[in-house]
């Protein structure tokens, strides 16, 4: 591996296409090459969805969304990676290794093009390759700046909100009905994935089993496109007072501002996870197939598993029946979501 002690790049390019979460957690990375590269311009690479999240972000110059509907036919598409390239960066970090990043990468020419160890038909993309170090997710990411100098110190991710945002979502959950002492709870009840999907009935029993500890509750399912049937189906087996529901879907923005206004967020292992750590809300995650390592390490933030032998499997179909979820009971989560409300929720709304 070759030392890079003295390279200073004035220009940056951060290579994360997908997931959302994984765009989250890239962030981190990005403020540690802020904090490195103080006077470097500092590019993110990410698909067009996922821009909106990252917009605000001190620590990012420039945000190139790739849209994949637009890039038709393959000529066109190349071209806009050989443009992407073309803007004179000296390191490029490929996060993930994509076909789509592994255009760019090449086409750019960058004096150091960085990467996690590659297989052996990719190592010619990189002048620098490390392996990534195992434990907290952005923590994985971030080491492999280790070949720059630089270490990971415990930054979270990070969403940057407007107040005009935060505002706007106040002035909405207010005129859906939260009132003034009661506590928001956000609940992401949804995941595509049914090894990682909690069964919306154990979600209908922990609010019920949190309304019985604490009336003034309300709570906000989270949903995204195809996804407000999970919502309905929710809302069919709680009280009616006790949810709050848009009749809308929000937008990952305005998602990301509701769940900073709540006391907490619970629900799967997917996005909304790290949007909570991003906007400092404290999170209560139900595991199945996935292991602890896309929890943020502070306590905070816990996340729940039955303990199966089979845990984690990382898999997305289960030949058991996905015991794990079924066996986590809603008193377990709902014990845990109420020492976490009593230990890090916010105070209500007017106390």
């Amino acid at each position: 591996m070759k030392t890079l002690s003295d390279f200073y790049p004035k220009r940056i390019l951060i290579c994360q296409l997908r997931q959302l979460g994984d765009v989250i957690l890239t962030t981190p990375a990005a403020h540690i090459l802020r904090r490195l590269y103080p006077e470097s311009e500092i590019h993110f690479l990410t698909e067009k969805r996922n821009g909106d999240i990252l917009e605000g972000n001190p620590d990012i110059t420039k945000i190139w969304r790739l849209d994949k509907k637009s890039l038709h036919p393959l000529h066109r598409e190349i071209f806009w990676y050989r443009h992407v390239a073309s803007q004179n960066f000296d390191l490029v970090i490929d996060f993930q290794q994509l076909p789509r990043i592994r255009w760019v990468v090449a086409f750019s020419g960058a004096q150091v093009r960085l990467s996690y160890t590659a297989p052996w038909y990719l190592k010619p993309l990189y002048t620098h390759t490390i392996p990534m170090q195992d434990g907290y997710a952005a923590m994985s990411k971030a080491s492999i700046l280790r070949v720059l100098g630089a270490e990971w110190h415990g930054e979270r991710p990070r969403i940057y909100l407007a107040e005009e945002e935060r505002k706007r979502m106040r002035d909405l959950l207010d005129a859906l009905g939260l009132k003034q002492g009661q506590r928001l709870i956000t609940l992401d009840t949804t995941h595509r994935r049914i090894t990682r999907k909690w069964p919306t009935e154990h979600f209908a029993r922990m609010v019920h089993l949190l309304l019985d500890q604490d009336p003034s509750l309300r709570f906000l399912p989270l949903w995204g496109p195809g996804e407000q049937k999970d919502a309905a189906e929710l809302a069919a087996l709680c009280p009616e007072k006790a949810l709050i529901l848009t009749p809308d879907m929000l937008n990952l923005r305005e998602m990301a501002a509701c769940i900073a206004e709540a006391s907490l967020h619970i629900g799967n292992c997917s996005a909304p996870r790290h949007i909570a750590v991003a906007v400092d809300t404290p999170t209560c995650i139900t595991l199945g197939a996935t292991s602890q390592a896309w929890t943020f390490p502070s306590p905070e933030h816990q996340a729940l598993a039955s303990g199966l032998p089979c845990q984690p499997c990382n898999r997305n179909n289960c030949s058991v029946g996905c015991r794990c979820l079924k066996e986590l009971s809603p008193q377990i989560v709902a014990a845990a979501a109420l020492r976490l409300l009593n230990q890090f929720g916010r105070c209500p709304s007017g106390v």
